[in-house]
């Protein structure tokens, strides 16, 4: 039942709207990578995908946000199916990726946020390491880049309501790692594939 109030408050209040300029909704499995700005970036994402897409794609979310209390609990894992990763850099670096391995492994498709997290600047940051793991591991998944407008903006930090202000969600053309291309390089060109769908 919260899954569809969630939507229509989603759409009613920022839209979140997709817009599939360099790519087309399929059912081959992908991993979707985007700027993050708010924590309603990962609602307005995986609800920008088609429902049948939905039902095999998992948004990665940070487990210290949405794991905790039962509301944002059951929103994070019983409505988005989103898996929970550990944020704090505690155990090996490998044990936090394994279960996204995981998903993959079952030809299962991701959301991530490479940034690793929230941004208030209209580009995205640096991208952590994560991606290009996921990509060199997995490397018949197609990987497509997408750019978030407005996120930050409709819902900043701190926020309890998000504003009325008009966002998208933008799929680009996918890319994937070059043969022996470092992970410098791909990062840069992962982020900059995110970039180019801003202008």
């Amino acid at each position: 039942m919260i899954g569809p109030v969630l939507l229509g408050l989603t759409r009613f209040l920022v839209g979140g709207h997709p817009r599939w300029i360099g790519s087309r909704p399929t059912m081959r499995q992908r991993i979707y990578f985007a700027n993050h700005g708010s924590h309603l970036d990962t609602i307005v994402l995986w609800f920008a995908l088609p429902d049948a897409l939905r039902a095999t794609t998992h948004p990665v979310a940070a487990r210290d946000y949405w794991g905790t209390g039962r509301l944002r609990r059951h929103i994070g894992v019983d409505v988005l199916n989103s898996i929970l990763i550990d944020r704090s850099g505690q155990g090996p670096k490998e044990d936090v990726l394994r279960p996204l391995h995981d998903a993959l492994d079952l030809g299962r498709s991701l959301i991530i946020f490479p940034e690793g997290t929230r941004r208030t600047e209209r580009l995205p940051g640096p991208f952590k390491a994560g991606l290009y793991n996921l990509a060199a591991a997995h490397r018949d998944v197609e990987l497509i880049p997408v750019y978030l407008e407005n996120l930050s903006r409709a819902f900043p930090k701190g926020a309890l309501i998000p504003a009325p202000i008009a966002c998208t969600a933008r799929f680009g053309s996918p890319i994937g790692l070059r043969p022996d291309e470092d992970r410098s390089a791909f990062l840069e060109r992962a982020r900059q594939a995110v970039v180019d769908l801003a202008a």
